[in-house]
């Protein structure tokens, strides 16, 4: 009775927060399961807990639920409060994993009643994986159970048993003006929550509006379903979790799923392409309309099939739905279960000897324009076994490379237990702890020792505490012309393409080795001429949405936004001899661009020497005691295969995109900044001083995945002989193999001599969750974006280079272009050779990490 009294207490705590209890731990199942057997306490209540409050799928409360309902079920006990028919039905609710062979076997009972369950379970089960073997087994063996089950799956029964998206939604307006971006609905200052969705959907807005949750409230009382309308949704991060606040408070109930829900709709003049796929990919329908005579409060009726969003009987907008199938995700309870389901359906009809089904809408294929295909489109074919994958065709490619980052791996971990999976089919997926590592919560330090061990144990190769930002590791594990993603916004590979997602999609990806896609249009950016001195890659990086404001593709104002880039592909050409820490430098930034993914056209040469060195850095990395050593051994192999025949794709000249941004160097001759708050919004330097914009700089950040060993040198050589500077100085490199070797080279000393304030390697200020620039401050970063709030609370925050962070942090203030060209060349000059060179392993005699 002690794990009552406790649990009651727990209930308790959590209701003044205004949440449910977390889920059973195994040793509180454990407890649980002794008390059902025992007949002790409120037996209704006791199996209420048991059916309800444990998550499915392989946690290991799942494994002692699974074990002992197995046990009631296979008739080895005998339990008053629980038939061996009703534990069938409670296994049938668990997803699948631990529950599938007790419940395959229940098939052969002597017991018909457990027989009739196991059926009816068995047919709504789609996580079986290797199960349907043995129920295959039990089919050609004559088992009428097992036909029935067989057939069942065939016909789709797990889909066409759910209701379908109803004629007409009548749903009341929760609207959120402007711009809302994953920041607002997933506050990365609450990221140690994430992985408790009820308490972290708590923050949802708290920065945004005044008394967010308590208006939801007060909408549900005019009796209808509560829809996210808002003019641009989502920008930002891949983060699952702020879909998950939405539907925390405005989807349903999950049955036999604890703390999670599903359904929901969210309404946008412009959806963010992976907030878009994070709501497919949840089961809430998300829909792209003109949503200007829509307010907070306002009761709207959507007619999906029609297209039409009617207010006081008259349509105020119109619509398509895109993709063609999303009704069948929203009926399936998402695109995850979709995708898997339809799998079991045709696995089970091949079985059969049928054709295939009907029952599904297909993707709508675009026609074959005859065309030639550009270089994502060729990257995305091979990893599909076609010679190109042209724009809105659906396809599910071959993802080689996975990563997770900590502020999302709780989720990532929940997701792929819900999955039922053991194991990784993806080639590589990364873990790394490079959100928490320089000022962990006691819940940080629980999951870094803990995560670890469940990605490796899956095949995995978990990175340490302090070893750095997950995309300067990923990138170096990343094969030329693959397809991969990751649940980071910022997983945009230098070689290769990546199209990031939230935590659910990326275990999809690294359970099944695979992802949906609907391949996006193209974007091509085309460099030419000669970089001029004193510019640098930051400079191009916002030259691009600097030339595409001037074209008129992009605006700064939310409100019937542009955005050529929303939801495309940027292609990156014109600048081929980049080294691959450079070129992502171009293709991070893509996420800014709310880009659905980036590629950038390099020569071989540079590829060659990324690739020679990372070998090096994953052999290092076997013999430093990273695991799993078989995923590290694999990568390198494929590594150097490629080395021995080092061919790259390249596009077709008669590629066809759908606009084309081209960029003279030579017109590019100082500096260009984002100013606050607003990636989007950038100017250059004399700009900014004619504007006003604030020029006073009170605090300098150097760090982020946007850097590189290069920028560290570069701020170096710029403050040396300098002294201590006025403004805050923080300095955070990207890994700690930089660190180390802007350590031996003396760097360090310089930055000390500043008064810089050196961080562990990792995301430092740029993710917003650990150190905070002071209240109210002028910041000057090189992070990777300044929405409000990110870096420290009312911070107005300029994006740029690190050449210009420095002049910055020397002078309190913003330069003028003439002192910034008087500054900076001066200081660099006859040294460039040294500043900018990269981090070869390969060529450091006797390499350890």
């Amino acid at each position: 009775m002690a794990f009552i009294d406790e649990y009651k207490t727990h209930i308790a705590q959590r209701e003044e927060l205004g949440v449910p209890p977390l889920p059973l731990s195994a040793e509180q199942t454990v407890a649980l399961v002794e008390m059902i057997k025992a007949g002790q306490g409120d037996m209704s209540q006791n199996v209420d807990l048991l059916t309800n409050r444990v998550s499915p799928g392989v946690d290991d409360a799942a494994y002692v639920k699974a074990a002992f309902l197995n046990d009631v079920a296979s008739e080895k006990i005998s339990i008053s409060a629980i038939s061996a028919p009703q534990a069938i039905k409670m296994m049938g609710m668990m997803l699948g994993g631990y529950n599938v062979k007790p419940m395959v076997e229940a098939l052969t009972s002597k017991n018909s009643e457990v027989v009739e369950a196991a059926k009816e379970a068995l047919k709504h089960t789609l996580l079986v994986y290797d199960a349907f073997n043995d129920v295959e087994e039990l089919y050609k063996a004559g088992n009428a159970a097992a036909v029935e089950v067989m057939n069942s799956w065939a016909n789709a029964e797990w889909f066409t048993s759910k209701p379908s998206l109803p004629e007409a939604m009548t749903l009341t307006v929760f609207k959120v003006a402007g711009e809302t971006n994953t920041d607002d609905l997933s506050p990365a200052s609450e990221a140690f929550t994430r992985s408790d969705i009820p308490l972290h959907a708590n923050s949802m807005l708290v920065a945004k509006m005044d008394d967010p949750i308590n208006t939801i409230k007060k909408l549900k009382e005019k009796g209808h379903p509560i829809a996210y309308v808002g003019d641009v949704v989502g920008t930002g991060s891949s983060r699952k979790s702020g879909v998950n606040s939405v539907q925390w408070h405005m989807g349903e109930d999950i049955e036999g799923v604890p703390n999670k829900r599903t359904g929901g709709v969210v309404l946008g003049g412009i959806i963010a392409p992976i907030f878009f796929a994070t709501c497919e990919d949840s089961g809430a329908l998300p829909l792209e309309l003109d949503v200007a005579n829509m307010e907070m409060g306002d009761v709207v009726t959507i007619y999906p099939y029609k297209g039409e969003a009617h207010k006081d009987g008259k349509c105020i907008a119109t619509f398509k739905l895109n993709p063609n199938t999303i009704v069948d995700e929203v009926r399936a309870g998402g695109r995850i279960p979709l995708i898997i389901g339809r799998g079991l359906t045709a696995k089970a009809r091949g079985v059969l000897g049928l054709g295939a089904t009907d029952i599904f809408l297909s993707a709508e294929q675009p026609a074959d324009s005859g065309k030639g295909y550009t270089l994502a489109q060729k990257m995305v074919g091979r990893a599909c076994s076609m010679a190109g994958v042209r724009p809105n065709m659906y396809v599910e490619p071959i993802t080689s490379t996975v990563g997770s980052q900590d502020t999302t791996g709780p989720m990532t971990r929940d997701e792929v237990v819900e999955l039922a999976a053991l194991g990784f089919s993806a080639d590589l997926v990364m873990q790394s702890f490079c959100h928490t590592a320089a000022y962990p919560k006691p819940s940080d330090v629980i999951m870094h020792h803990t995560l670890p061990e469940f990605i490796s144990k899956r095949s995995g190769v978990a990175l340490r505490p302090g070893d750095g930002v997950i995309h300067s590791w990923l990138n170096r594990m990343v094969l030329p012309d693959t397809v991969g993603t990751g649940a980071d916004s910022h997983t945009r590979f230098p070689i290769g393409i990546s199209f990031p997602g939230g935590s659910g999609i990326v275990a999809f990806a690294a359970v099944t080795g695979s992802m949906p896609l609907t391949m996006p249009e193209s974007v091509l950016v085309r460099f030419s001429g000669e970089l001029q001195p004193g510019i640098t890659l930051r400079d191009l990086v916002n030259a691009i949405p600097y030339q595409a404001i001037k074209e008129g593709l992009l605006t700064v104002e939310k409100k019937d936004k542009k955005n050529i880039f929303n939801g495309r592909i940027l292609e990156i050409e014109g600048l081929p001899n980049l080294k691959a820490e450079q070129a992502f430098e171009l293709s991070d930034a893509s996420a800014e661009r709310s880009a659905a993914a980036c590629t950038v056209l390099l020569n071989e040469e540079p590829v060659i020497e990324y690739l020679k060195s990372n070998v090096v850095l994953l052999e290092s990395m076997i013999e430093a005691g990273y695991e799993d050593k078989r995923t590290l051994k694999r990568r390198i192999d494929k590594m150097n295969e490629w080395l021995a025949n080092p061919t790259l794709m390249k596009p077709d000249a008669d590629a066809e995109y759908a606009a084309i941004i081209n960029i003279d160097l030579n017109q590019i001759k100082e500096p260009i900044l984002a100013c606050p708050n607003d990636p989007d919004d950038v100017a250059t330097l004399s700009e900014v001083l004619a504007s006003n914009r604030p020029t006073k700089i009170d605090e300098v950040f150097v760090g982020s995945c946007m850097t590189n060993i290069g920028h560290y040198r570069a701020l170096g050589e710029v403050l040396r002989g300098e002294g201590a500077v006025p403004a805050r100085l923080w300095v955070c490199p990207p890994t700690k193999m930089d660190e180390k070797q802007l350590t031996e080279e003396g760097y360090y000393a310089i930055f000390g001599g500043s008064g810089a304030r050196t961080e562990i390697p990792g995301c430092s200020l740029c993710m917003g969750n650990q150190a905070r620039v002071a209240d109210n401050a002028i910041v000057f970063s090189t992070s990777t974006r300044n929405f409000d709030n990110r870096l420290g609370k009312g911070a107005q925050v300029y994006l740029g280079s690190a050449e210009l962070a420095a002049v910055c942090a020397m002078l309190g203030r913003l330069p003028s272009a003439a002192e910034y060209n008087e500054i900076v060349p001066k200081k660099i000059a006859g040294k460039e050779a040294k500043i900018y060179k990269y981090l070869n392993f390969n060529l450091i005699k006797d390499y350890k990490l």
